[in-house]
């Protein structure tokens, strides 16, 4: 047989595959695998430990847990919901506001600034954190200055308790809303907006009844992803001193020995996520949000106005610069020389040593090296699962859609030292997931723990890109003749291109940074650079944490202005 013919009878059995009713099983049966192995099975641990305890006491913990006579876990449930809601609302109006003006607007020095934006997704929690910390803290250099300048008793604010999470989680997640929005305006039909001109609306109702329902889709992923995060999060209320959060209880559950009452803190804190995740569901569900274009996306709109030009130039200027402020402040302390900076505004000793070790010594380069190749391979399975899980999600019918969609967020809802722990649980002993391997600590246990914890990342990015294509390109590009895999890769990849590249990065970013699942499971070797910040920070050598830090984000910018061309030359060749 001649290799003519041999491809195709490949690709008639290809094309006989794809057409089979059968088919949509093929492209998830692989995912409901994987979802079976690394979260249903040692979620389902995690609550028999809740339900049953370990004398036997059935639903005796949810009972204390509920229970009048002690109300912490009920205030740390109620507190850890309304971090996560005001975190949403502050994130949407800071991410949504800053696409639409750089989506929509032209003007000197946008491209530069569409990607300093994105620089806070750089910084890891902890020296987020950190960073807030020294600017606006009580001790803070803000505070200290204005205490100085104006010879005050005391500080005039300082950031601390509820606002100050909040604040923090606004300057690192209004990116979630930046990236997801940003794509969708780019594919939003134009004609919608001139038809609502031409019937006499004006640009405030425009905004309220045409954009912003048509970026629901988008809305609603970063929605999730926001209060799922801010749910799970830790070190921010740790270092402003949030003693009744969730994830805080859990930790004292666990350091504590109460392993069954933490079991069944970390279900409860599930089914309050998984809650959320089915009520934007349903929201999500009541409209129809596809665009009824071919392709065709809204220009952006270039400034003609000398005044109106260098006004927004200015205030995009600003505004930058109050988000970056944190990150100044981390590059100046990664100069200060270690153990100098006490009561002073500013550190007053600096030096060069801390860069230099980065590259000269080995032991400081090999938590970067680490983490590098550590969320490469999970983004890499992150791409391959969450883009065939968005596809057969938007654009398939199938039994048990619903559960799929909930079981690829549990991930995200779970804290990551649940996360953790239930990874030690299932592979500290060879089973047939592991191919009779203990994974624990081995180099492959951090990479399942990113590829789990970031999988919602990608699927939901690229289910928001999906949702707002027509179906009817990839019906045309069939009647011509074109089977599905090429369909697939010609027609569906490009056009929700932006949408797969926001996911991407930000799980290539959480997994760099990523650090509360990583402090359980990390071993010597497999060190990676949010443990190796932590254990400077913890031995007070700030200078040398933060010289880590500032090489993360130039690696991230980096990442991101090579992001930046590819997505501008695929424009140009679709045009």
């Amino acid at each position: 047989m001649s290799a003519n013919q041999t491809t195709a009878v490949r690709e008639n059995w290809w094309a006989r595959l794809s057409r089979s009713k059968y088919f949509i099983y093929v492209l998830i049966s692989p995912l409901f695998l994987v979802l079976l192995a690394y979260v249903i099975y040692p979620f389902y641990q995690t609550f028999v430990q809740s339900v049953v305890g370990a004398e036997g006491a059935t639903l005796e913990n949810y009972q204390r847990f509920f229970g009048l006579t002690s109300t912490a876990n009920l205030e740390a449930l109620w507190t850890s919901v309304y971090i996560s809601v005001i975190s949403v609302i502050t994130c949407a109006i800071v991410g949504v506001t800053m696409a639409f003006l750089m989506e929509r607007y032209e003007f000197p020095g946008r491209k530069l600034l569409s990607v300093l934006i994105l620089v806070p997704m750089a910084l890891p929690p902890l020296v987020g954190v950190l960073s807030f910390t020294f600017l606006y803290g009580e001790s803070g250099i803000i505070p200290r200055a204005l205490q100085v300048l104006f010879d005050l008793e005391k500080v005039p604010f300082s950031l601390k308790g509820v606002m100050g999470v909040i604040v923090v989680h606004t300057f690192t997640m209004y990116t979630y809303f930046y990236l997801t929005a940003a794509a969708a305006i780019k594919g939003l039909d134009p004609s919608l907006e001139e038809a609502a001109t031409s019937l006499g609306s004006g640009r405030i109702r425009i905004w309220l009844k045409v954009i912003l329902p048509m970026l629901t889709p988008a809305l609603i992923a970063a929605s999730l992803l926001v209060f799922m995060i801010s749910m799970a999060s830790y070190t921010a209320p740790l270092m402003f001193g949030v003693e009744r959060t969730m994830t805080m209880q859990i930790y004292l559950s666990r350091t504590n020995g109460s392993l069954d009452m933490a079991a069944t803190q970390s279900t409860i804190l599930s089914i309050v996520s998984i809650s959320f995740l089915i009520l934007m569901r349903w929201y999500q569900g009541r409209r129809n949000y596809q665009n009824q274009s071919k392709g065709i996306s809204v220009h952006r709109t270039e400034l003609r106005s000398q005044f109106a030009k260098y006004t927004s130039m200015f205030l995009s200027f600003i505004g930058v610069i109050i988000l970056m402020l944190p990150i100044f402040v981390l590059v100046l302390i990664s100069f200060s020389v270690d153990g100098e900076w006490t009561v002073q505004v500013i550190p007053t000793a600096y030096t060069l040593q801390h860069y230099i070790d980065l590259f000269t010594d080995e032991r400081t380069w090999r938590p970067i090296w680490n983490s590098l190749q550590m969320s490469f391979v999970a983004t890499a399975g992150n791409i391959l699962f969450g883009v065939a899980a968005a596809y057969a999600m938007v654009r398939m019918k199938f039994k048990g859609k619903a559960l799929l969609d909930i079981l690829i967020m549990v991930p995200w809802a779970l804290p990551g030292t649940v996360v953790a722990v239930n990874l030690i649980a299932a592979f500290s002993e060879p089973s047939v997931f592991s191919f009779n391997q203990v994974l624990i600590g081995t180099f492959w246990i951090l990479p399942l723990a990113y590829f789990v914890r970031h999988l919602p990342l990608i699927f939901r990015s690229t289910s928001a890109a999906l949702m707002q294509m027509d179906e009817s390109i990839e019906e045309a590009a069939r009647s011509l003749g074109a089977n599905w895999w090429y369909t697939f890769r010609r027609v569906v990849v490009p056009m929700a291109f932006s949408g797969i590249l926001a996911g991407t990065l930000l799980a290539m970013v959480q997994g760099i940074g990523e650090f509360v699942a990583s402090i359980l499971i990390y071993s010597t070797s497999t060190m990676p650079l949010s443990v190796a910040i932590f254990q400077k920070m913890y031995a007070f050598k700030f200078g040398t944490a933060c010289a880590y830090g500032v090489l993360q984000i130039i690696l991230i910018i980096t990442v991101l202005f090579v992001s930046q061309k590819i997505t501008d030359g695929k424009a140009g060749s679709a045009i």
